[in-house]
């Protein structure tokens, strides 16, 4: 595959497929047009309209205001139609994490349409033979992408959970990355996309680090979400990808911009200027 492939797959999506949600003039997000019908039983939550869903009622603190589209989700969930519901919570926002106007469960996300914000972290080596990256694989008991390959950290980014302190914990229980070592992570941008898929539609935002390990670091996994760790080198990493979609499909989109970053993908490289635009769409 080419690299543009995955950037392109990471973005294949019709909105015409979606009504918006809105709330206060404001697009919160996105719900495919044949599951309106799951909400019109929900009269004191949503007002349904041919070219739009409008969420109504909408009054009290952050979390207060979130609590009937909860109720409408905890439906969803027992029924079914979405993943069970993780606890964890999400901003409603259209626009920063900091402009949430209500919270959202993590599974419910995708079927409202709601943007998304993760955190995703390059480790690599420095060695006599050239630059390497870790790479985790999955375990196969994961709900999503088992056994594909991944990064040595990354993860969803919760509400009320600061940057740094959600990236050291999640090093610290992705790769066993002392809180002292995951504060030396570099942050070095963010990468963007729209992808429409069974779940619903998924705009998300990825914070992206860079931290660079001694050749004596050994990651291990401390919440069986990985089951081993290869250190490669960097121009293995491009092969497999290359050759087939061997990685979480998100990551390569984090890996494109690391190498165009570290000079291992320049400007002679075909389609790079549409690779440097197609890593940064905005988001609807």
């Amino acid at each position: 595959m080419r690299f543009l492939d995955y950037v392109e797959c990471c973005n294949r999506h019709d909105l015409s497929n979606f009504l918006p949600l809105q709330y206060s003039g404001n697009t919160l997000g996105w719900v495919r047009t044949t599951w309106v019908d799951w909400l019109r039983d929900w009269k004191q939550v949503f007002r349904i309209a041919d070219d739009r869903v409008e969420l109504i009622n909408v009054t009290g603190n952050l979390r207060q205001r979130g609590e009937p589209l909860g109720q409408v989700a905890q439906e969803l969930a027992s029924q079914g139609v979405i993943n069970p519901l993780t606890g964890e919570m999400y901003p409603v926002t259209a626009g920063s994490r900091e402009q949430a106007v209500m919270l959202i469960d993590r599974a419910a996300a995708p079927f409202f349409g709601v943007l998304t914000f993760g955190q995703h972290l390059n480790g690599f080596v420095r060695t006599d033979q050239g630059l390497k990256m870790w790479v985790g694989k999955r375990s196969a008991e994961r709900l999503r992408f088992p056994g594909k390959f991944d990064h040595l950290v990354a993860g969803g980014l919760p509400y009320g959970v600061g940057l740094r302190e959600n990236l050291a914990k999640e090093c610290w229980e992705e790769a066993g990355i002392p809180s002292a070592v995951a504060a030396q992570a570099i942050a070095v941008g963010a990468v963007t996309y729209v992808i429409e898929f069974d779940r619903g539609l998924k705009p998300d935002v990825l914070y992206c680090y860079d931290l660079e390990l001694p050749e004596t670091f050994q990651p291990r996994c401390t919440d069986g979400e990985v089951e081993e760790f290869y250190l490669w080198p960097i121009e293995q990493v491009m092969e497999t990808m290359k050759a087939r979609e061997a990685f979480k499909l998100n990551c390569n989109l984090v890996i494109i911009d690391f190498l165009i970053r570290h000079g291992y993908v320049g400007p002679e490289y075909e389609g790079y200027l549409d690779l440097i635009t197609g890593l940064h769409p905005k988001v609807p």
